[in-house]
């Protein structure tokens, strides 16, 4: 690890962070227009727009993964540069785009440059255990921000320069990436030793995938970023046919509403963390976002919906966006956070490639209703879903290396210290994970068990 003092913390969790948010920026910013200036692209229909929206998340479910484990072995940063080309390539490939098939293989490209996984062991790679709950945090916060701008962005640009305007910006943001990268953030002197929260770990994919809870909440970020996807197919045909708004001024809409809908949602997050309801909450938002859908169903008939629907729609996708990450850490089993984070967020772009694409495909034969409706069933069985959910327990992650200790017998030890819930040993890399209850450790008798184990050989 890195010795590091605070302002070096500071400087690598805000750069990685820009990182993250510059590049989100640029796939977000096609959400609000896609559905109203894609219709200019040679052969575009609303089935191969919604596959244009969706083809980003495809090559970007399957290499998500693969990504992360190549960094392991050839270093963070190679990863990272190659997957930023690669984005960028894609974004110029869709800026240069006639036909709508040119624009669904850019956007295939810009996913193929799958590099979140590899980013996040980056920040791993270079912050202390302590600080990195607030890393990882600032992160989420980046993208919520980027999803924000880019919803007020996309229109402006879209109507002033069209829709290659974006992409064009999208490969720039790819570049000024790169000079992220190499510039403002550090080099890694020494890899992390903690691998199994930095990335996925092959031999745990499996036993991971069937841990029930994670498997739930892994269906969650598959139904919201479908719905996301999909909705956003329709959501901009509504404000324009129904309410009469302007191409141009969408962005004074969409403005005032997310500022609010993220004010509105904070109260929510601090009972969920705070005074650990998280799960009422969380039900609360899955219900309110099924709500959303149907009552923006009565569109046609009762317009005076659309704005509080989506202000409402908002507030529910980002409390739900920050409460499953969240969420996802606290029930991953020991040394197996990074593994988890993968498998998570290849439901994640693999649920926005399928509600683009189902999307598209509703909308194109039946219409913007029977999206709508689509989407507030799937919500519905999401929330039959997360009701067997076990709220998820407040415990902190805690590595101690072996240093040739035995480290079943240490583990054995350990499991009768109270407040400590799960033990780990991973012999190959000569740790312990241990997953612990902060208001019952006592972290003193903690160590004073691991320093009294005799090495091996001692």
């Amino acid at each position: 690890m890195v010795s590091s003092t605070a302002p070096f913390e500071r400087r690598v969790v805000f750069s990685l962070a820009s990182l993250y948010a510059f590049r989100m920026l640029g796939l977000f910013m096609l959400l609000p227009v896609l559905a109203l200036y894609g219709q200019d692209y040679q052969h575009a229909n609303a089935f191969l727009l919604g596959l244009a929206m969706g083809a980003y998340g495809f090559s970007n479910a399957l290499l998500q993964i693969p990504f992360g484990v190549l960094s392991d072995r050839v270093g963070r940063k190679p990863v990272i540069l190659a997957g930023l080309l690669i984005f960028a390539a894609g974004s110029v490939v869709a800026a240069m785009a006639d036909s709508v098939y040119e624009l669904i293989a850019g956007r295939f490209l810009q996913g193929c440059g799958a590099i979140s996984a590899a980013v996040m062991a980056l920040m791993i790679d270079l912050t202390s255990e302590e600080k990195r709950t607030r890393a990882m945090a600032t992160i989420g916060a980046s993208i919520g921000v980027s999803f924000s701008v880019a919803l007020v962005l996309g229109p402006l640009l879209a109507s002033r320069w069209g829709m290659a305007s974006i992409f064009w910006l999208t490969a720039l943001l790819g570049l000024v990436g790169i000079y992220i990268l190499y510039r403002v953030i550090p080099a890694v002197q020494q890899p992390a030793a903690n691998r199994r929260d930095a990335g996925a770990v092959l031999p745990l994919l499996w036993s991971t995938l069937k841990q029930v809870d994670l498997a739930r909440l892994n269906v969650g970020i598959f139904v919201l970023h479908f719905v996301l996807m999909a909705s956003f197919l329709v959501l901009p045909l509504l404000l324009e046919h129904e309410l009469e708004i302007a191409r141009d001024n969408l962005w004074m809409v969409y403005f005032p509403l997310l500022v609010g809908a993220f004010i509105a949602m904070l109260p929510f997050i601090i009972v969920a963390e705070k005074k650990r309801r998280m799960k009422p909450v969380f039900l609360l938002a899955i219900a309110l976002l099924a709500a959303m859908e149907l009552l923006l169903m009565l569109a046609p008939d009762w317009h005076f919906v659309i704005l509080p629907g989506l202000f409402l729609f908002f507030m529910a996708f980002n409390l739900l966006e920050a409460t499953l990450p969240s969420w996802v850490s606290k029930v991953a089993p020991a040394g197996a956070k990074g593994t988890a984070t993968g498998i998570y967020s290849s439901f994640q772009f693999l649920g926005a490639f399928l509600g683009g694409a189902a999307g598209g495909a509703v909308l194109h034969h039946y219409g913007v209703l029977a999206v709508l409706l689509m989407c507030a069933l799937l919500v519905l069985l999401w929330f039959v879903v997360a009701l067997f959910m076990a709220p998820p327990r407040y415990l902190a992650s805690i590595l101690i290396p072996l240093h040739g200790r035995n480290g079943e017998a240490l583990a054995a030890q350990l499991r009768q210290v109270d407040g400590v819930e799960e033990v780990l040993i991973i012999t190959s890399d000569q740790t312990a994970w241990l997953k612990v209850d902060p208001r019952r450790i006592d972290r003193p008798t903690l160590t004073a068990m691991v320093e009294a184990m005799p090495v091996a050989g001692g």
